[in-house]
């Protein structure tokens, strides 16, 4: 982990030493929200948008609004110096110090930057479907915090079963999310991917592949999908901040092509406006 490089409420901490306090309701209870971005050429990818996502987030849990200049001089900080050629930024934004408990003490925000290089995604990978379901009605829902118990256990799962990702489904049975990205389906040729209401987080390449395919005329469906789609649709997509756009190379062991036709049209989609600007 030496090659974390960390930023702890205005300065530069080691990556293997202590920064937070023990007490933080980060680190109690996961009271607080947090964003991960793409880094390519020592550059982070759309930071507005990840900072005003941030905003809902914090909003959602009651906290006050996290500080866009002290992150942004932490973001500053930790992508200065080599360029991470590929790599994840991570900023979190916590309760700060608190209770044990549940309750809070209205202390001062912890804000956090870290970056790290690492391996580019594969071209592909397979999915599992797990028996947890994500609940479109918690407080949370549709929310980035830092409670991700549910996403660690859920991912482990998966990993031990050679997937890459794990597909939640909602208390209705409907098809929601996987751990850390959004899910699109193509059935009868058309793209299809949950609504918001689905419970599933409002991820930021999801919300650019559904624009920038209406700009380029690409048909994307926002619907209530039953789980049970993952095994009738044509292709199946992930979308995330490091993944971009992934095809599904199988579902629950069901072979698929990867990248199929209309997801190879969505890649496309993608590549053309991302490369147009950092921060779109």
């Amino acid at each position: 982990m030496t090659d974390v490089r960390v930023w702890v409420d205005g300065g530069r901490v080691p990556a293997d030493g202590p920064a937070v306090s023990a007490v933080d309701h980060g680190v109690t209870v996961g009271d607080g929200a947090f964003e991960t971005a793409k880094v390519v050429g020592g550059r982070a990818f759309a930071v507005s948008r990840h900072l005003a996502r941030l905003d809902r987030s914090m909003a959602g849990l009651g906290l006050p609004p996290a500080d866009h200049d002290l992150i942004r001089a932490g973001v500053a900080d930790v992508l200065g110096g080599d360029p991470i050629a590929f790599g994840r930024l991570r900023w979190t934004v916590t309760a700060g110090p608190g209770p044990l408990g549940s309750d809070r003490l209205g202390s001062r925000l912890t804000h956090i930057v870290t970056a790290v290089p690492h391996e580019p995604p594969a071209a592909s990978g397979a999915v599992v479907t797990v028996p947890w379901v994500r609940n479109e009605r918690s407080a949370t829902a549709g929310l980035k915090t830092t409670s991700y118990a549910d996403n660690v256990v859920a991912l482990a799962h998966a990993q031990e079963r050679g997937a890459v990702e794990a597909v939640f489904a909602n208390t209705r049975g409907e098809l929601c999310e996987a751990t850390g990205s959004n899910v699109f389906v193509v059935l009868d040729g058309v793209v299809r991917t949950p609504p918001l209401s689905s419970g599933c987080l409002a991820g930021i390449t999801r919300a650019l592949v559904l624009e920038w395919c209406a700009a380029d005329g690409v048909e994307v469906c926002e619907e209530d999908l039953p789980l049970d789609v993952l095994q009738r649709a044509e292709e199946v997509f992930i979308t995330s901040s490091i993944k971009d756009v992934m095809p599904v190379s199988a579902v629950d062991g069901r072979p698929l092509p990867a990248p199929g036709p209309v997801t190879r049209t969505v890649q496309g989609v993608w590549a053309r406006h991302a490369e147009r600007s950092d921060d779109p």
